[in-house]
Parts: structure tokens; C-alpha cells; sequence
């Protein structure tokens, strides 16, 4: 028996917002839109640096150093001597800019002195006869600050909760149009 248009069975009726839900959905379309836009940019410079600095060592943002086995830290030199040994082992106008930060690994012997200048040398001393095993420049502190946010100042904060806040409307915004159907015009 053939079917007729009278006997087939009916689809169920599409659900579409009516009132303002219409608006609302279209509203809600748009920001989700164009918050995906703008955040993309940060997004993406996030999840690259986030993989360069996963893998900066094999790709030579990182030095290599050297380090005799690692000796007692009681026999190491004091740190202000070692700070000295490593602002002579670097330009007169890098030492200028002053120590950065002191990095004391007494697992491998050895600490890696970070001048403030705007190259970012790096020196690296052991501990224990305060001999300079390394002179030369971390490539991976710009990605690091580009990464944290840090290179863009005390602004980023604010920055980057708008961009937390423009990331979360994505994600509720998201779901809401992929639950609900979209309005046809």
C-alpha cells in the first residue's frame, strides 16, 4: 500500500525561540562570535609559546651547561662571592644593570646568575671553586614573559581576566547555541 502525504508520519516540529528569546539568541550569537574573534589572537599566542617552552630545551632556547658532580653545599663559596665571579664574567655594562635573580642548584653543583639587562645573560658558576661554567644568553625568557604576560605590564592582569571572563561567555554561549537551535531568518 502505497504511503500518502495524508498517512506519513510528521517529523516533530523544530523547536525555534519564539519572542524575545529570537533576540536574545541572536544577541547571544553575535558575542559569541566576536568574543571568539578577539580572544583568538591571545589564545593562540598562549598555546605557542606554551609549546615552545615545553620544548626548550631540544630547541635551543635553554644552554646547555656543564656541571661537575655535585659537592657538598656546606663547602660552597657564599653567594655574594659567587655573584661577584659572575658580574666579572660579563660586560661592564651588563653587570651594571644588576642581578636579576639567583638560581642555587645544589643537585648539580652549580648556580645560574640572571642579570637584568635587556639581553637577559646568564651566567653559570660552581658552587664549590666558584669556576664559571657558562656565559651566554637565555633565549627563552622572552617567551616566558610573552607567555606569563609579563612582558605587557601591570596591565596584563586586567587583560587577561577579560580575556578569563571573554573565554568563559564563549564556553556558556557555546553550549546555549549548540542546545538550542539557531534562529533562521
Amino acid at each position: 500500500m502505497p504511503i500518502s502525504a495524508s498517512t506519513r508520519p510528521r517529523a516533530p516540529a523544530e523547536r525555534v525561540p519564539r519572542g524575545g528569546a529570537r533576540g536574545w539568541a541572536r544577541w547571544m550569537f553575535y558575542a559569541h562570535l566576536w568574543l571568539g574573534i578577539v580572544t583568538t589572537a591571545l589564545v593562540l599566542i598562549i598555546c605557542v609559546t606554551g609549546v615552545l617552552l615545553n620544548h626548550k630545551r631540544p630547541l635551543g632556547l635553554m644552554p646547555d651547561v656543564p656541571n661537575d658532580a655535585p659537592g657538598a653545599l656546606a663547602g660552597s663559596l657564599p653567594v655574594a662571592e659567587l655573584a661577584a665571579r659572575a658580574e666579572r664574567a660579563v660586560p661592564a655594562r651588563v653587570a651594571a644593570a644588576g642581578v636579576d635573580r639567583m638560581d642555587v642548584r645544589p643537585g648539580n653543583g652549580l648556580v645560574k646568575v640572571r642579570f637584568d639587562d635587556a639581553q637577559v645573560h646568564e651566567v653559570t658558576v660552581d658552587l664549590a671553586s666558584g669556576r664559571v661554567l657558562h656565559v651566554g644568553l637565555r633565549n627563552d625568557v622572552f617567551l616566558e614573559k610573552l607567555h606569563t604576560g609579563e612582558i605587557f605590564g601591570d596591565g596584563w592582569v586586567l587583560l587577561s581576566d577579560a580575556a578569563a571572563v571573554a573565554l568563559a561567555i564563549l564556553v556558556i554561549s557555546g553550549y546555549w547555541l549548540w542546545l538550542y537551535p539557531r534562529v533562521r531568518a
